[in-house]
């Protein structure tokens, strides 16, 4: 699903390096931020956004960025694996650097998400964009986007996005979930030099230069359907699928017995939930003891999931970028939010390298989520982010 191109109306200076990137493999937070620092400070950085694997000694590694970027606004997350220059690599930090001359870049954080409403989305999304409008990079309209992270255990996407995206009107948005390295167990962003968990990090980003906000998954409908009779909307978990028990009902479906079921299922044949002629899928997290399916997305007694399957991941990804490239030119840097289960099914297909080739020609940066946003919207296995491209007179 992509945008038409937003184009800027002023370029940046000639042969501005606008975005910079960088990343780090040490262990120790101190060095991996002072790494991130030698790459991507100079005059005119502007702002510093990261994704690092949650097994950083969190707090010492706010303290480091602290350190190491000093006056300059740094926002970011946890993950489930970072997506780095080389492609696809865990335990890592990597980080984009944003020129001022380019980038207006504004920043906040919600610390409450189930008492999110659409006065707060309002005030919020007004200080955002008056932040960037008194950094004159570009007109507010039609050159500006919306970065959303959330806490990605949170279980309040779906509420705290629509809010935000009613508030935010016609700017696209997008974003991701933070992750925990696939252990489900403690999520973070980060804002104002400390990580946070249960909140989420609005950035607003203005630019001249072209972007375009995207979406894209290579899954497929089969014919079966699943009404949920019988769900507890509040945890995302579903009981009866059928009217029978969930984890049985979906073990039939993919031919595995209940008991052996494990994310690279959920990952290779998920659930999705049709609106208009889209699908979207609702990814399931785990099968509980008592037989019922926690979900990462919202489900509530009377849907209908449609059973999904994977079309060729690779072909859909190399698509997708290709045609990127088509309406942007060689993009500058893509941020992409790529979720863990697609990461997933391409190590189960073997093919993580084909697709780190694929990433690191396209210039991609980013993390894979426990979910991610489009226009308001809390999607699973998705590939979406936005694709910034250059100033037109930069050749």
């Amino acid at each position: 699903m992509l945008e038409a191109p937003t184009i800027g109306r002023a370029p940046c200076p000639p042969g501005t390096e606008a975005l910079r990137t960088a990343c780090s493999h040490a262990a120790d937070p101190a060095q991996a931020a002072a790494a991130l620092a030698a790459s991507l400070r100079h005059a005119h950085l502007g702002a510093v956004l990261f994704f690092c694997s949650a097994e950083y000694p969190l707090a010492a590694l706010g303290e480091a960025l602290s350190d190491a970027f000093g006056p300059v606004p740094v926002s970011g997350c946890t993950t489930a694996g970072e997506i780095t220059p080389t492609g696809y690599s865990r335990g890592c930090i990597v980080a984009i650097g944003f020129d001022r001359r380019c980038f207006a870049v504004a920043s906040a954080l919600i610390t409450d998400l189930e008492t999110f409403d659409l006065i707060a989305a309002q005030h919020l999304t007004d200080r955002l964009l008056a932040d960037c409008r008194g950094q004159a990079v570009a007109p507010v309209a039609d050159h500006s986007f919306a970065l959303t992270l959330l806490d990605g255990l949170s279980s309040s996407e779906e509420q705290v996005l629509a809010t935000l995206d009613a508030a935010l009107g016609s700017i696209p948005s997008f974003g991701g979930s933070a992750g925990d390295d696939n252990r489900l167990a403690h999520t973070h962003v980060f804002h104002d030099g400390r990580f946070h968990a249960g909140a989420a990090v609005v950035v607003v980003i203005n630019t001249p230069l072209p972007f375009t906000v995207f979406s894209t998954h290579h899954l497929r409908p089969r014919r079966e359907k699943l009404v949920v009779t019988a769900a507890d909307h509040r945890r995302r978990t579903v009981h009866e699928l059928n009217a029978l028990p969930a984890a049985e009902v979906y073990a039939e479906l993919v031919g595995r017995p209940p008991a052996a079921l494990d994310e690279r299922d959920f990952a290779r044949w998920p659930l999705a939930v049709r609106i208009g002629d889209a699908y979207y899928v609702r990814s399931i997290q785990r099968v509980n003891a008592d037989g019922s399916l926690s979900f990462y997305g919202a489900v509530e007694t009377g849907i209908v999931l449609t059973a999904m399957q994977p079309a060729p991941i690779l072909e859909n990804l190399g698509t997708t970028l290709s045609d990127l490239e088509t309406r942007l030119g060689a993009p500058q840097l893509i941020i992409g939010c790529d979720c863990f289960l697609r990461r997933l099914e391409i190590e189960s297909l073997a093919a993580v390298d084909a697709a780190s080739r694929l990433l690191s020609r396209s210039r991609t940066i980013g993390f894979n989520t426990y979910g991610e946003q489009h226009h308001g919207m809390h999607i699973n296995q998705t590939f979406t982010g936005v694709a910034i491209g250059r100033a037109r007179d930069d050749g």
